[in-house]
């Protein structure tokens, strides 16, 4: 029995029945409890939750919460980038979950909070992948901080779910723009962590921003 398949068993006959996924606030992460032993939660989204099993590292699981769509899309998606360097890559997939190969590294919002310097050409090296998904015919959405990330000194795009939805997003942009007129003059030479109150009331405030002037 292939790896794949030990670890598909495991997913629906220890993980599934015993994990609690639950959406509170749609603008909000998920709230997950009840993982049961030898899985270790790696993040949340708005969507979905990540984790990985210790017996099989390389492996990310996706669980998205009941309730949540876009699981179809994002199978569309990985079908369409398939085994690009800057992306991960979907091994398998069903109604509920996908096993992703798993990216070890930082996101950039991490990389902020612990003070961890972001190079430039972390930045160029996500826009190279953005321009390369584009030109599948997709529409990177939701690319921000906590969806992008350094792996061995390259950056990734760790989330592609919303690459299907026809709006224009500026995530990506206005995070670049405030890298360049903040980060770099202030904040790359000598980077202090910065606490994650700060980071939230940040990202309020640019939410804030976003519904003001952004509609």
């Amino acid at each position: 029995m292939s790896d794949i398949n030990i670890l598909i068993d495991y997913i629906e006959s220890n993980l599934l029945p015993n994990i609690d996924i639950k959406s509170v606030r749609h603008f909000d992460p998920i709230v997950v409890s009840n993982a049961p032993e030898s899985w270790r939660l790696l993040g949340v989204g708005n969507y979905a939750a990540v984790l990985v099993h210790m017996d099989f590292p390389q492996y990310a699981i996706k669980i998205y919460a009941e309730g949540r769509c876009g699981i179809e899309e994002e199978i569309k998606v990985y079908n369409k980038i398939n085994n690009h360097p800057s992306f991960s890559r979907c091994f398998y997939s069903s109604e509920k979950y996908l096993i992703l190969k798993r990216l070890k590294g930082k996101t950039l919002y991490g990389c902020i909070n612990e003070g961890i310097k972001i190079p430039k050409s972390v930045i160029k090296d996500i826009d190279e992948a953005l321009e390369y998904a584009k030109s599948l015919g997709l529409n990177p959405n939701d690319v921000h901080a906590k969806n992008v990330m350094i792996v061995n000194g390259r950056g990734v795009v760790a989330d592609i779910s919303d690459f299907t939805k026809l709006k224009k997003c500026s995530l990506w942009e206005d995070f670049k723009k405030a890298y360049y007129k903040i980060y770099i003059p202030l904040l790359q030479k000598k980077h202090p962590p910065i606490p994650e109150f700060y980071l939230n009331m940040v990202r309020r405030i640019y939410r804030l921003y976003r519904i003001l002037f952004k509609k």
